[in-house]
């Protein structure tokens, strides 16, 4: 190995090899700063967002640590840009090669886009969150779990479904949890021999003697229309979203038992069949 002398040190060591050697330091320098300060400010911003949340308790966290990971993702991305400008890289080939890669990912994988899509929008726009029961499509259930990718819903009878956002947000969207009153809307039909003025008075006695229903709106009681084989009321009450359906149903008995006790006859279909005699022919319309 030969010795290094001061002039072959010379030759090597020149002044445009210490600049650039200055120059690569000082931004790699700069780019550990950069990158340093980028995640201590987008892990603090992304805190900060989801924090909103905790500290208000009404907001929906799920959406608040959706933004949270937009933000910090996004400082990290403007970070990184100006670590390669930094370096002299054009960042501009480098976003059109960037677009072309996510063109051709994002053709290979239109499904799963399509779900992270419809995700985003159901976090934005929340037509429901975790806790309460909608129907979507064909499906209701609970919903326990709401990501970019699917829901998760529990029916009524235990069992876990597992659907893709797509799917909820391509259809109408059912949530009987969002207002906090329901309407119980019956058809109670009545035989043509019946008191009216009977079972009218039962049907309000029952409506004022359940402490469910509210007064405000006041329960609707009244003659709907003369059907086929009955006379049909319409039986309107408003109750708590929670009582709604054990409210149906004791209506449903409270009715048939108080319309028993008063004598007031609740029809059912019916169907008379005539045999004609032997060797008669039948007239047809």
């Amino acid at each position: 190995m030969e010795n290094l002398t001061p002039a072959l040190l010379a030759e090597y060591v020149t002044p445009e090899r210490v600049d650039t050697a200055i120059a690569l330091a000082l931004n790699v320098l700069y780019a550990m700063f950069i990158l340093f300060v980028s995640l201590m400010f987008s892990g603090w911003a992304k805190r900060r967002i989801e924090g909103i949340a905790i500290r208000h308790p009404r907001l929906d966290p799920t959406l608040f640590g959706f933004l949270g990971n937009v933000v910090k993702y996004a400082i990290l991305a403007m970070a990184a840009i100006f670590i390669l400008n930094r370096f002299g890289i054009q960042t501009t080939s480098l976003v059109a090669l960037i677009g072309a890669a996510g063109l051709a990912i994002g053709l290979a994988l239109q499904g799963a886009l399509s779900n992270l899509a419809a995700g985003v929008m159901i976090i934005l726009f929340r037509p429901f969150r975790v806790g309460q029961y909608i129907e979507a499509g064909s499906t209701a259930g609970t919903v326990r779990e709401i990501s970019l990718f699917f829901t998760e819903l529990k029916t009524y009878d235990g069992l876990q479904v597992i659907l893709p956002n797509s799917d909820i947000w391509s259809s109408s969207i059912k949530n009987y949890s969002v207002n906090p009153t329901r309407l119980v809307d019956l058809t109670i039909g009545v035989s043509y021999d019946s008191d009216l003025r009977v079972a009218e008075r039962v049907l309000k006695e029952i409506a004022a003697s359940d402490e469910r229903v509210l007064d405000d709106p006041a329960p609707f009681i009244k003659v709907r229309e003369l059907g086929d084989s009955s006379v049909d009321f319409v039986f309107r009450v408003w109750a708590n979203s929670s009582d709604w359906w054990a409210l149906k149903c004791d209506l449903n008995r409270e009715i048939k038992d108080r319309f028993d006790a008063e004598g007031v006859g609740i029809p059912f279909p019916t169907q008379t069949v005539v045999y004609a005699p032997e060797g008669t022919a039948v007239k047809t319309a």
